[in-house]
């Protein structure tokens, strides 16, 4: 047996970054994820957002990939938010999202990160959270398309990871 333990702090966003999670469809959404999740083994740790987007922290096992959990995750969301009609209008998913593996030893910090999610949001917007979750990000010419993608006005920038990019 495989004795796995991979945190993966996951960010991603509403198409557009469209603000269509309210505190109230928020808490739905997230709760429904944490079910399904939990239905599906896969563990997620914490889950908090904004409007526009949701941070998770996820532990990954011996047989789930990051693209699975994602696909699992926002796949089935968006499907449910609209069969359920939690939105007026059609709920979709950005395909981009950010993925990274996270320390032990900050563990307890990115916690704190995503439990805070709507304070730190009266302080900055998605885009400057964005910048500065990929700021350490390679500057070769594999990784071009992140300065691209920053640039890109309505789509969420740069949040690529768990996409092969060459």
């Amino acid at each position: 047996m495989a004795f796995v333990r991979i945190m993966i702090h996951a960010v991603w966003g509403t198409k557009n970054r469209y603000p269509f999670l309210t505190k109230e469809v928020r808490e739905k959404v997230i709760e429904h994820i944490r079910e399904n999740a939990k239905q599906k083994g896969v563990f997620i740790d914490r889950i908090n957002g904004y409007t526009d987007h949701l941070h998770c922290l996820i532990w990954l096992n011996a047989d789930m990939s990051i693209a699975k959990v994602m696909q699992l995750i926002k796949g089935e969301s968006a499907y449910w938010i609209n069969k359920v009609g939690l939105t007026t209008a059609k709920f979709e998913w950005a395909d981009e999202y950010y993925a990274a593996s996270v320390s032990e030893s900050v563990i307890d910090k990115v916690r704190t990160y995503i439990d805070g999610q709507e304070a730190h949001h009266q302080k900055t917007t998605f885009q400057m959270e964005c910048e500065e979750l990929l700021k350490n990000f390679p500057k070769d010419e594999k990784f071009l398309i992140v300065d691209q993608m920053k640039r890109a006005s309505r789509a969420i920038p740069a949040l690529i990871a768990g996409r092969r990019l060459f």
